[in-house]
């Protein structure tokens, strides 16, 4: 519990006390709506979310081998985008997205976002998704680079569950213009036939091509054209030789990610690989993502040098039990427990946080 007459002086917010607000609450009978705590998130999710919806969120490339061993390693947009400017978390929008680019910045008014591209092969669609997303006031481009083509998943291929060829997901993809004339072209009207528009859409985005380190380098320069030099990163490095390539190519930085887990089964862990790919790139900015579920999840990130880390399952856990409310209730919480692990740990700012905050035990050793 944090005392709000005397906290310690800090530039960010202390976001402990929002774990005070709810027992607060308790004595006034305000209960929250649903626990936080992830294994328990994800279940009361799976009663709110259609079948299709659940096994989407859910599902992982092959038998889930990776997405386990990131766990292990640790031991709608619009809401989305309005809570994080709330709580003055940066925002990134996919380009598989619900909603237009124009609508997720104006609900994310002032707060810091990031563009997130899976690039087609069109180069026009390409340039004209980047000019929007600059336009909106996304300052940062992330090219994913693990996604050109979905992963085999059991169980959406069991229900043959792909909501973008049931014509879900499409949106960015409807309010371009670029998108807009390829559709004209191929003779689709919208709306006589929203399926066929979502399958070309997705089809442009996870196209099943891999793009070479050539076009990234083309990709980057048309990005710093069109932002002014804005960051330019990339998404879904998991080795030591990738992380230079990226190096070579002067991208400004990376994430170090597996996707968690959702496209190649049996892949390391990406926590496994994190600090060893931090110490062979130190002039790149290293972002994590993948296997995020807690606070202390968050700490071993950053201890290993993450300079920030990349949250997804949680708040689709938390949209789906209570929309905004239920997103709002997740990342407070978030945010809550690690500055109490914070502040418990003995670190009063999260630049003390170094390698030496850890201890590695060699996996199945009874030594603790």
């Amino acid at each position: 519990m944090s005392d709000p007459n005397n906290l310690p002086k800090r530039t960010t917010p202390h976001y402990a006390l929002y774990q005070r607000e709810i027992f607060i609450g308790g004595t006034e009978g305000r209960l929250p709506f649903f626990s936080t705590d992830p294994t328990a998130l994800e279940e009361k999710a799976k009663e709110h979310l259609s079948l299709g919806g659940r096994l989407y969120a859910e599902s992982n490339a092959g038998t889930s081998l990776t997405h386990r061993a990131d766990r292990e390693a640790f031991y709608r947009e619009l809401p989305v985008a309005k809570v994080a400017a709330e709580l003055n978390l940066p925002y990134c929008l996919s380009t598989a997205g619900s909603q237009p680019i124009e609508d997720v910045a104006k609900a994310n008014g002032s707060g810091p976002r990031f563009y997130q591209l899976y690039m087609p092969h069109d180069d026009e669609l390409t340039l004209s998704l980047l000019n929007r997303a600059w336009k909106s006031g996304f300052d940062v481009c992330i090219v994913t680079l693990d996604t050109w083509q979905l992963a085999w998943r059991h169980d959406d291929v069991r229900t043959a569950n792909y909501a973008f060829y049931f014509g879900l997901g499409a949106d960015i993809g409807l309010t371009d213009p670029v998108f807009r004339r390829r559709l004209k072209e191929a003779g689709v009207d919208p709306a006589k036939d929203p399926q066929k528009v979502g399958q070309l859409w997705i089809d442009n985005v996870w196209h099943g091509k891999a793009h070479t380190w050539q076009k990234m380098a083309w990709a980057m320069k048309e990005w710093k054209h069109i932002s002014g030099g804005r960051p330019f990163l990339l998404k879904g490095i998991q080795c030591i030789e990738d992380a230079l390539k990226a190096r070579e190519y002067r991208v400004d930085g990376i994430v170090v990610s597996n996707h968690a887990g959702r496209q190649v089964d049996g892949a390391v862990g990406s926590l496994d690989v994190l600090e060893e790919i931090v110490q062979a790139v130190p002039e790149l900015v290293v972002l994590y993502d993948s296997g995020i579920r807690g606070a202390s999840d968050v700490f071993k990130a950053i201890a290993l040098g993450a300079k920030a880390v990349l949250v997804g399952r949680l708040w689709v856990w938390g949209l789906s039990i209570q929309g905004e409310f239920g997103i709002r209730h997740v990342m407070k919480s978030l945010l809550a427990e690690f500055d109490i692990l914070m502040n418990v740990a003995g670190y009063p700012s999260i630049k003390d946080v170094d390698r030496s905050a850890l201890r590695v035990i060699p996996y199945g050793s009874s030594k603790f």
